[in-house]
């Protein structure tokens, strides 16, 4: 007959590591080799996304009496939430004489626009016609078939994400000029990160690529830096479900299920002589310590810090990827 279980003995997700000089790291230009990182984008462009475009985060459009105005490949666009809670979405013009509709009110599930009172409640009216929009619960995404141009779907493809009750999630936002590829193009380079990051990664190691058999996916083992020597070690898995998306996954070490999606969002039309790209970056966190129920209960108070966090990462990465825009709109990007 077994005994009692034994408690789990708590073990510090924390671990002390040497932290070379950061001119004294080993150089990863060598492995980043240009063809790699070219044929990795050009298979992700080459996925199908159903005409799928994110939006923005689901919790920037609860009940509220404000709709949410945004442009997505030159195309205006208004969404609100029905009395019912369900998302509606279509052209940011109203029908009668082109007021933004972004600046009217919602009563009762109905947008209103502010300049003559016309109500829309979702359904085509006078030309105007609604489009297709999906809330996955952390993101809002809009169906936009003439821009995207390839076979629809009913739904966009969402990765595989931690269960909602057991998970924290943050949404963070910024734009930069350049275009959604540029955007895609640094997130498939993962060799970047201690060298372009020091402050947050430290001793990355690229430990699988599409070449070695990893399917289409680089693995990375790496330390997250916390403070000094405090590092917490996870291998993490980046794959490009789509066009637009670049996924990564902690399949091992604190926080292994955990998922940060990064959405390039285009918002001005296709061609654009200055374009302007939104990354949406959604950040999925979960753990199966028992402490973490506490980190959920935090979530308000946790999810402003996870925003910072990203828009420290892409204060650097942004400008990259414009710069990478301004060589190839030249004709001076290598390769």
């Amino acid at each position: 007959m077994n005994g009692p279980r034994k408690p789990r003995r708590w073990t510090s997700p924390l671990r002390l590591r040497r932290v070379p000089r950061w001119e004294r790291q080993t150089p990863t230009w060598r492995e980043a080799r240009p063809g790699l990182i070219a044929a990795a984008l050009e298979r992700a462009a080459a996925r199908p996304s159903g005409n799928w475009y994110v939006v923005g985060a689901s919790r920037d459009l609860g009940a509220r009496e404000r709709p949410y105005g945004r442009t997505v490949a030159g195309v205006e666009l208004v969404l609100w939430r029905a009395r019912d809670g369900a998302l509606r979405a279509g052209p940011g013009e109203c029908p009668h004489l082109g007021a933004p509709l972004r600046d009217g009110r919602v009563a009762c599930g109905t947008l209103l626009c502010r300049w003559h009172g016309l109500g829309l409640d979702g359904e085509p009216f006078a030309g105007w016609e609604p489009r297709p929009v999906h809330d996955d619960g952390v993101l809002v995404w809009v169906r936009l078939d003439a821009v995207g141009g390839g076979e629809p779907l009913d739904r966009p493809v969402v990765p595989v994400r931690p269960a909602p009750e057991e998970a924290v999630e943050a949404v963070f936002t910024a734009v930069g000029r350049c275009e959604p590829e540029d955007v895609v193009a640094n997130r498939l380079d993962p060799w970047h990160g201690s060298w372009f990051h020091p402050y947050a990664f430290v001793g990355l190691e690229v430990a699988g690529t599409p070449e070695d058999g990893e399917g289409d996916a680089f693995a990375v083992d790496v330390s997250f830096r916390v403070a000094g020597r405090l590092v917490v070690p996870v291998r993490a898995v980046f794959t490009a479900p789509g066009p637009r998306t670049v996924v990564m996954h902690i399949t091992d070490g604190e926080g292994s299920g955990s998922v940060v999606e990064t959405h390039a969002t285009p918002l001005t039309a296709p061609g654009a002589a200055h374009p302007r790209t939104a990354v949406v970056e959604a950040v999925v966190a979960a753990s199966g310590r028992r402490g973490f129920a506490l980190a959920r209960a935090a979530a308000p108070a946790l999810r402003p810090l996870m925003r910072r966090t990203a828009g420290r990462l892409w204060r650097d990465d942004l400008a990259y990827a414009e710069r990478r825009w301004s060589l190839r709109s030249t004709g001076r990007f290598p390769g």
